[in-house]
């Protein structure tokens, strides 16, 4: 695994080799198959035509006073929730002219909590109010489609970490010359896992499973190549095993997945369906590894989907574990809409923390409903989650939640 920090370089050197303009051109955002305006950037297409309409009432007129843009805000249809859309996006953008290299610039900000009751089984009842989003963003886009970057503040107390630590949430920049793909070099949550690796803003419970909080989404330094095409889609990537700006390059780290989408080319006819399967490992104080599986399913309103990953050691967002345990679990999630607003949710998941104990799996039972007031800019979300442990009490938990993104 010492030999996968040079191919860091070599990506690097295509990023900037794909970053040269031809005379007269310059560079810009990405191709609609893989928006700029996510949290995290992924490969993930519309699956639902029904589910991904925006109507945007528009004024009369090339240009619109601040009033006409507020009105349009307040009569604004979003009906697209598997990616980020925001309330002030059009007044918050900024557009430059033809002597710039940049297309435009988009300021934006995210606040998310949730508030939770614990019903435990000795009869206690605790509450918590939490802060799971508090970040400012900045976007670029330059001309000819070729390019963009982002730079995202993040401000959640996080007693455990020093402030100087996580206030850089993204700082990347991605390039988008090459057809049906997206090189990426900078700093951003790595894809371990399929929901390890999505955006904050687009989960469909307030929390994300146990596989993917312990295994995966951790912010990293390094360099990815993202393809995708109507059969398949991939994110291969090299990074610093460092977590968080916690240390810098204690070892090197490769993450890599492979989805396959055997119904790519009905257009919907049948739904959509993804296979797919992926590995991260490398060294930090010790090696780790970590496999895993995820096959999901969508038709019209209803999803389904089921994940499984196993580690022997691992270097998710919780840290380095301890490389003699071998942990494992998955999760099972089905989704129906039942209006173009509110999704109905059910979950059950799994995690054995370590394989060598006896009887110390943690089972979650999850119901949530959510409520698009506004898309994912404007949402509320109600779950109920009993937690079913084997060494240590049971508990039963209600959380709201709420999300803007402005």
């Amino acid at each position: 695994m010492r030999r996968v920090l040079p191919a860091t370089f070599l990506l690097l050197i295509l990023i900037m080799a794909s970053l040269r303009a031809d005379a007269g051109s310059v560079l810009i955002q990405a191709p609609d198959s893989i928006k700029m305006d996510e949290v995290v950037l992924s490969t993930e297409k519309d699956f639902l035509s029904d589910k991904t309409q925006v109507v945007s009432i528009e004024s009369e007129g090339e240009s619109k006073t601040l009033k006409d843009k507020i009105r349009d805000i307040y009569n604004l249809e979003i009906y697209k929730y598997d990616e980020p859309s925001y309330l002030f996006g059009e007044i918050l953008t900024k557009k430059y002219g033809e002597e710039s290299a940049l297309e435009s610039t988009h300021i934006w900000g995210a606040y998310g909590t949730d508030f939770d009751v614990i019903f435990n089984d000795n009869g206690t009842i605790t509450n918590n109010y939490n802060y799971n989003a508090v970040n400012i963003g900045f976007d670029g886009k330059f001309k000819d489609d070729n390019a963009d970057f982002r730079v995202m503040m993040g401000f959640p107390p996080r007693s455990h970490k020093n402030f100087t630590k996580t206030m850089f949430a993204d700082v990347f920049i991605a390039s988008n010359r090459i057809p049906h793909h997206r090189v990426q070099a900078g700093y951003y949550r790595p894809r371990v896992g399929m929901e390890g690796g999505n955006s904050a803003y687009t989960l469909p419970f307030v929390s994300r499973a146990q596989i993917s909080r312990n295994f995966g989404t951790a912010r990293k330094i390094g360099a990815r190549i993202i393809g995708d095409y109507s059969l398949a889609d991939y994110d291969f990537g090299v990074y610093s095993s460092g977590t968080f700006f916690q240390d810098y390059f204690p070892g090197e780290e490769f993450t890599g997945w492979l989805n396959l989408k055997p119904l790519g080319n009905t257009y919907g006819k049948y739904g959509n369906l993804k296979l797919g399967t992926g590995v991260d490992m490398g060294h930090r104080r010790d090696n780790f590894c970590v496999t895993g599986a995820y096959a999901g399913y969508e038709y019209k309103k209803f999803m389904a989907d089921v994940e499984w990953a196993n580690a022997n050691g691992y270097n998710g967002q919780v840290n380095l574990s301890d490389v003699h345990k071998h942990a494992s679990g998955f999760y099972t999630t089905i989704g129906y809409m039942l209006t173009k607003k509110a999704q109905l949710l059910a979950r059950y998941d799994v995690f054995d923390p370590d394989k060598n104990m006896m009887k110390n799996k943690k089972r979650e039972y999850s119901f949530g409903l959510n409520y698009f007031i506004k898309g994912q800019a404007l949402r509320v979300t109600l779950n109920y989650i009993f937690c079913q442990n084997d060494s240590m009490r049971n508990s039963h938990r209600l959380v709201l939640g709420t999300q803007i993104l402005f």
